[in-house]
């Protein structure tokens, strides 16, 4: 059930935030310029009207999701700091300081099942509003990234210890008789698979290796004989079996038991030949760098993206016909022409047709292109793209978004930030010059006499 607003008539007469914060701090700005009432009246609908406790403020849940993504930091870490904080609590509503936390840090998670991919979308979508005419551009770039979950790196012997410890734990919880448990055994072949690379230790380790693998089956099957139609942990069960039959060059393997959604991505990069997770696409406009198009896919060819995304960027701008051309590398490859938007990629100049101030324009706008690289590293640096933590397909889909509506809103605060140093320096630069010139006006009068 949503709560009701307070009918507060009087402010307090001793603090009120609006009238004691610095009015030009850029969070202060950006509170005042979201539009707030667009959220609550849509995600009004994922609420029961009338039924259950009140919910939490849209506003409030709404706000701490943004500052999380603003912040780079976690959903414990911003629940912490919005009771130290009067900018953030001033962002989320409050009218007066509170010096408590606003919500459990499981609120968060809730909140974020709740409104689904369809209301993250809506945030992205009013972040790149907040960015005015910027955010009309008709050239765009795009450009295609790894989104890495939070999984560790995967070995054959990691997932098997883990179905190891799983058959235990649930062999534990629904007390279902284990012939062997395996304590001893594990503990011996782990010193054997130690120092694996040492020439000597090589056929050991394997022998060990194997091993483990046998162990992990054979609990795995007394587990499945003992739990008889229980259906509870039949999915789990599935999954065990498929990483015990997986070979090393099979298609859609699992790497994770927690994330079995997790692809092995290769990019070329030199320093780190795979990453585990998602792929994602980023729509850039190319002169006023605003992202209006922030999308999840799994392990697509670059060039199958690209529909896609660019859908999604007309979508959030509102506006059919606002792009007129899309720039992307080679591995777009293929791809000429989607809709009415025109797609390049680098290529040699082999139309003859074409003059040279054309060639020339076309390969600035290749070398602009190569400017959402950064953008890319600003968002896995500072808006937690470089790790996701959200669960499952969704939490791809609701990272990307965010991060990306928290880059569109950072880059309006610092325009607004240097736009008031800017007129500050002006100021005093203006005040220097008058002092100099009637000084100057002075002493030419004094010598004249």
């Amino acid at each position: 059930m949503i709560k009701k607003s307070p009918t507060k008539q009087q402010t307090s007469m001793f603090f009120s935030l609006e009238d004691t914060l610095n009015q030009k701090h850029p969070l202060y700005i950006l509170a005042n310029k979201i539009d707030w009432k667009k959220f609550e009246d849509n995600f009004k609908v994922y609420y029961c009207p009338d039924n259950g406790r009140p919910a939490l403020p849209i506003r409030l849940l709404t706000g701490l999701l943004l500052l999380k993504h603003l912040r780079n930091i976690s959903d414990e870490s911003v629940v912490e700091q919005w009771s130290e904080n009067i900018y953030y609590q001033y962002f989320c509503g409050e009218k007066e300081f509170r010096a408590e936390e606003p919500c459990e840090a499981s609120e968060l998670v809730h909140f974020r099942k709740r409104i689904g991919e369809v209301g993250i979308e809506l945030i992205l979508q009013e972040s790149i509003r907040i960015n005015g005419k910027d955010r009309f551009d008709g050239n765009v770039s795009v450009d295609t990234t790894v989104q890495e979950k939070n999984i560790t790196f995967p070995t054959d012997n990691k997932l098997h210890r883990k179905i190891i410890k799983r058959c235990l734990e649930i062999s534990e919880k629904e007390q279902l008789p284990i012939r062997q448990s395996y304590k001893r055994t594990l503990k011996k072949l782990s010193l054997d698979q130690r120092f694996r690379n040492h020439p000597k230790n090589k056929k050991k380790a394997k022998k060990a290796d194997k091993r483990v693998k046998t162990i992990a089956g054979r609990l795995l099957r007394e587990l499945e004989r003992n739990i008889g139609i229980n259906t509870n942990y039949k999915e789990e069960i599935d999954i065990f079996k498929k990483v015990l039959s997986q070979q090393k060059y099979d298609k859609n393997k699992i790497y994770s038991l927690h994330e079995p959604e997790v692809e092995c991505i290769s990019k070329g990069k030199e320093h780190k030949k795979y990453e585990f997770g998602n792929k994602v696409s980023i729509v850039l406009t190319q002169t006023t760098g605003v992202i209006i198009g922030a999308m999840s896919f799994r392990n697509e060819y670059d060039g199958h993206t690209l529909e896609p995304a660019l859908e999604q960027a007309e979508r959030l701008l509102g506006n059919k016909k606002s792009i007129k051309m899309a720039i992307a590398d080679r591995g777009y490859r293929g791809n000429t022409k989607i809709n009415e938007i025109e797609i390049k990629t680098p290529k040699p100049f082999s139309d003859k047709t074409m003059t040279k101030y054309k060639q020339k324009k076309l390969k600035d706008k290749f070398g602009r292109r190569a400017a959402i690289e950064p953008i890319i590293g600003h968002l896995k640096r500072d808006h937690r793209l470089g790790r996701n933590f959200y669960k499952g397909l969704i939490g791809d889909s609701i990272n990307i978004m965010l991060a990306a509506a928290a880059f569109n809103f950072k880059r309006m605060m610092r325009k607004w930030k240097s736009s008031f140093l800017f007129h500050f320096f002006k100021s005093i630069f203006d005040r220097i010059l008058q002092e100099n010139l009637t000084l100057t006006s002075t002493k030419t009068f004094s010598l004249a006499f």
